[in-house]
């Protein structure tokens, strides 16, 4: 018999559900969902937590019987607060159990987050390796075309067409570095110690404030709760380095109406939807600034490699915070419109 609290360590709703379609047991993602206590649900019917749907009611009945074998249906759920959640429900029969039935309820939000979670990490991974690939057949021609360059300089008595060989190099040695980057980051070379989160804040606050002190408002909103994480530090530093550069360009290149502020922001959160997977609990380091926004065109594709918004930019920093954050098992979600934009660096604590 499997013991009920193991299904605490669930990220989803579970209830156990008795003969008479009464919850027996319910997880801790269950009270998180209902906004109730397991206590307060016991003895309730199950079909009661739901809308009241008709043929829901029907199929509920027959499910419980056996009838269906497993029941799968949309419904919608009022929390505690009021507020109406649809969400999709799987009610399992289950034999030789002290239960007649258990029943899992996951918020179609979060459902629909996680397939796009899924989604964005497998468009990354494929284009990351197609980059890869192509980055390394570019180095080999480059470097032979730096060398030609650096021969003719040598060659040439001319000081204004010595620019010109010069103008060459540097620019050979910029691509040279472009495809590095490209190539750089491997999951499997992760060097994970643990620390805090704030360490991480506090040293990118340091950069990104001594560059534009008198230009941004720089705000700090910690969670001093925040236990430790288990990570690359010098990866999540340049992950949310990318991200606050970001900010602060485009908080100081597009000026709005309101002075220029960022905030760094961490706080503990619960049942969240990850790379991979959901997880029970998680650190949430927020990117807050009140810019212009990134553009609506380039919501579905700011994390893709080589996409900018900004004439200057490379479009590899935000491309390369995702992955350092997947590498831990991560992810980075953003939010933004006009005077407002949040990027989300979202790690298990796990």
């Amino acid at each position: 018999m499997t013991h009920p609290e193991s299904y605490d360590l669930l990220a989803t709703a579970v209830l156990l559900l008795d003969g008479k379609g009464q919850v027996a047991f319910a997880n801790s993602s269950a009270e998180e969902l209902f906004g109730v206590s397991r206590r307060q649900m016991q003895g309730v019917p199950a079909q009661a937590l739901f809308h009241a749907d008709e043929a829901l009611a029907h199929r509920f009945t027959d499910a419980l019987a056996g009838r269906f074998g497993i029941l799968r249906q949309d419904a919608a759920i009022r929390t505690s607060t009021g507020q109406s959640v649809p969400v999709g429900l799987v009610l399992v029969p289950l034999e030789h159990q002290p239960w007649v039935a258990l029943l899992e309820v996951r918020s179609l939000d979060q459902h629909d987050m996680l397939d796009r979670t899924l989604q964005l990490t497998k468009e990354l991974n494929i284009q990351r390796e197609s980059l890869r690939n192509l980055a390394h057949e570019v180095k080999n021609p480059l470097g032979g075309l730096r060398g030609a360059a650096q021969l003719l300089e040598v060659e040439l008595d001319d000081s204004a067409l010595r620019e010109y060989t010069r103008v060459i190099v540097a620019e050979a040695d910029r691509l040279s570095s472009l495809i590095d980057r490209l190539i750089a980051p491997q999951g499997d070379t992760l060097v994970r110690k643990p620390f805090n989160i704030h360490e991480v804040c506090e040293r990118v606050y340091t950069l990104v404030s001594a560059e534009y002190a008198q230009k941004i408002q720089f705000v700090r909103d910690y969670d001093a709760s925040v236990p430790d994480v288990l990570g690359d530090l010098p990866r999540l530093v340049q992950a949310l380095l990318n991200i606050a550069r970001n900010a602060c360009q485009a908080l100081t290149e597009t000026p709005g109406a309101a002075p220029p502020r960022l905030v760094f922001r961490t706080r503990i959160g619960r049942q969240l939807v990850l790379a991979t997977r959901p997880v029970k609990m998680g650190v949430i380091v927020s990117v807050i600034d009140n810019g212009p926004g990134v553009a609506p065109d380039l919501h579905d594709k700011v994390f893709h490699p080589l996409v900018t918004g900004r004439a200057s930019g490379s479009g590899l920093g935000l491309s390369l915070a995702q992955e350092f954050v997947q590498q831990h098992g991560g992810v980075i979600e953003f939010d933004s419109h006009p005077g407002h934009t949040e990027f989300r660096l979202i790690l298990p604590l796990e």
